[in-house]
């Protein structure tokens, strides 16, 4: 029997063995880790950190920049404006957007210098000094020329743009320039020095006088702009304005513009009336005019003076040259940027005595009403120099009570008082110096009208710390004593003894107020720009000397016998002016330094207030070198009484004065 055959499909053999299988599935595992991860990541970078990318890009393109605010306007006590703000272009420079190549680069900052007046190597200097910032202010105020021309070629000038900015402006131009002061783009080393005051490189801040002093509330606060630059910090778009800058706050001052053109027109006419005497050297001086009763300072002048709209804008050296404002021009222009009612420092003369008349009578060393001699001549019996002491009026020789002596202005009679001093037992100290520094001499007298000096009022150990082996090798065993000569000069404002204007003023407010020693200042008040007071902090109130009224009174009759008796030294200025004042002449002699010339010549003073039964003005006058009191600086001071009462001087008599 014959066998049936089945055909069977045959099957293909496993050519993976386990070993490949195991590879391939680690494999895709990690093909499908690694997209995770990739998805993962892209996650993050999308949706979670999405915003911090888009800031980060935000800032790459966009710059942020300081806009200044306006600075505030100073006021005089009507709201008359003495220093403001004027718009003005300005042409701006973007170094980053100069050409790349250095020949193309050098002429458009050429064609520049020679567009804006202004030589290339300031251009370099400005922006090698500036190099941290994105663009550099190149010129402060443009002309209208400059602007036309820098606008119709505009494509000839990549780079260069033209902006907004504010200046200070002068209303009434060098009026009251050294109180008001001047602005400045703030210095490294003042930047550094003031690191938490907010200020930052660039910022324009107040540099002398009262910009300086209330530059907190003049300033303003910063505003900021941004601008869409490319990856190379090129503007590519218009400035934005994020931050409105708020403008700083007005000043009112007790200035009064009417009385301070006074002082200023007073201090000419000392100056012309000197000359005219005969005083070549006459050429500066000082003025305050002050209310006695709180300080209050309504004018104060000082001559030479200069434009302070000079240092508005652009500032260049010649300018400042031509004015006496550089290191190496400011001799021969006698320094007017000084403020001298500050920071002038001269021996007082005789308006000086009556501080030595108060120290007399509150020492009890001397009777007021009991007669003197005054001679024509005095020396000391203790003084082994045998040192002779003169009177400025050589011919006289008469008995005088202490009234008199202080209206003729009785040298001799001081000199006496002087020595009285200087016979003092040790244990009495030095009661003149004592009571002149009660008085606000050598003292700073906290005034807010800028930077002053203490003056001096010499002392036994002012001598004994002066003089020394290594100061005065040839002579200090001699030169540190306290002699006879150094009380007896003292007694009269002369010798060592050096005063301000101001500290001048301030006593003769005291005499005028009754026996208070005011602050003087320069602020009435802060408004913002709504008109809504700043808190400020306020000036100390008038501080009682306790000085006898009987004493104060009697030293108060010599000052109005010296402008309303003929024997007074300032009856010929004041005998016939329409409202009582009293005064006191000075004249004294100090060493000064002028171009070509170094020698002794004679300051002109006279001080004094009215009316004299309820003073409202106290009036000093500085005349430099412009010899005798009642000759030059009393006929200033009338002036400024004058213009004050608004009455009409009357014509000067015959003057005798020291």
């Amino acid at each position: 029997m014959a066998s049936a055959t089945t055909d069977l499909p045959e099957v293909e053999p496993n050519r993976l063995g386990p070993r490949p299988s195991l590879r391939v599935g680690i494999l895709g595992s990690l093909v499908f880790i690694i997209f995770a991860a990739l998805f993962l990541r892209l996650w993050a970078l999308q949706v979670l950190s999405g915003p911090k990318y888009v800031g980060q890009t935000q800032r790459q393109a966009f710059l942020t920049v300081r806009v200044q605010p306006p600075r505030g306007t100073i006021l005089d006590r009507n709201g008359k404006p003495l220093v403001m703000n004027a718009a003005a272009t300005v042409v701006q420079l973007w170094p980053s957007d100069l050409p790349k190549v250095y020949t193309q680069r050098y002429a458009e900052l050429s064609a520049l210098a020679r567009a804006t007046q202004i030589p290339l190597y300031e251009i370099s200097a400005i922006i090698k000094a500036h190099r941290n910032e994105p663009f550099v202010t190149i010129r402060e105020p443009a002309s209208k020329g400059m602007v036309a021309y820098l606008s119709e070629r505009a494509s000839q000038f990549p780079g260069v743009t033209l902006g907004r900015a504010y200046i200070r402006h002068y209303p009434y131009g060098s009026l009251a320039a050294q109180v008001l002061g001047y602005t400045g783009e703030i210095s490294p080393s003042e930047l550094k020095a003031d690191a938490s005051s907010g200020y930052v490189a660039g910022d324009v801040i107040g540099q002398a006088g009262l910009e300086s002093s209330y530059d907190s509330y003049l300033r303003g606060e910063a505003g900021a702009a941004r601008l869409h630059v490319d990856s190379l910090g090129r503007p590519r778009s218009a400035i934005l304005l994020t931050t409105l800058p708020k403008p700083g706050h007005d000043l009112r001052v007790t200035l009064d513009v009417r009385l301070q053109k006074a002082a200023e027109n007073a201090l000419q006419y000392g100056i012309r009336l000197a000359r005219n005497d005969g005083r070549w050297a006459a050429d500066g001086g000082a003025i305050v005019a002050m209310d006695p009763r709180n300080g209050a300072i309504l004018a104060m002048a000082s001559a030479p003076t200069y434009q302070p709209s000079v240092y508005s804008g652009r500032v260049t050296q010649r300018e400042l040259a031509a004015q006496g404002l550089t290191p190496k021009t400011a001799l021969g222009k006698n320094y007017p940027s000084l403020n001298r009612n500050l920071q002038g420092l001269y021996p007082p003369g005789s308006t000086f005595k009556p501080v030595t008349a108060l120290a007399g009578m509150e020492e009890h060393m001397l009777s007021p009403y009991a007669y003197q001699p005054c001679t024509g001549t005095f020396s000391a019996p203790e003084d082994r120099s045998h040192r002779t002491f003169h009177n400025w009026d050589p011919n006289v020789n008469q008995q005088m009570d202490l009234p008199t002596a202080l209206a003729y202005s009785c040298d001799t009679y001081f000199y006496r008082l002087g020595n009285q001093f200087y016979e003092l037992p040790a244990d009495r100290g030095q009661p003149l110096q004592r009571w002149a520094e009660a008085f606000g001499f050598g003292q700073l007298t906290q005034t807010d009208a800028g930077p002053e000096v203490r003056g001096l009022v010499p002392t036994i150990g002012w001598r004994e710390s002066t003089y020394t082996p290594l100061t005065d090798p040839g002579h200090w065993e001699v030169d540190r004593l306290w002699k006879p000569g150094d009380s007896i000069e003292l007694a009269i404002g002369q010798g060592n003894l050096l005063v301000t204007p101001l500290q001048l003023t301030r006593f003769y407010a005291l005499l005028a107020n009754g026996g208070k020693l005011v602050q003087p200042h320069l602020l009435l008040d802060v408004e913002n720009q709504n008109g809504t007071a700043v808190p400020v902090p306020s000036f100390a109130a008038p501080k009682p000397v306790n000085i006898d009224p009987a004493a104060l009174q009697v030293v108060r009759q010599g000052l109005i016998e010296g402008t309303h008796l003929p024997v007074g030294t300032s009856y010929g200025v004041f005998g016939h002016f329409p409202i009582s004042i009293a005064g006191k002449t000075g004249t004294a002699e100090k060493v000064v330094t002028l171009p070509g010339y170094t020698g002794i010549q004679d300051q002109s003073w006279w001080c004094g207030y009215g009316p004299t039964n309820d003073a409202k003005l106290v009036v000093c006058a500085l005349i430099e070198n412009g010899g005798h009191g009642g000759t030059a600086a009393a006929p200033a001071a009338e002036r400024v009484f004058s213009a004050f009462f608004h009455v009409k001087p009357p014509q000067t008599g015959a003057i005798h004065s020291d």
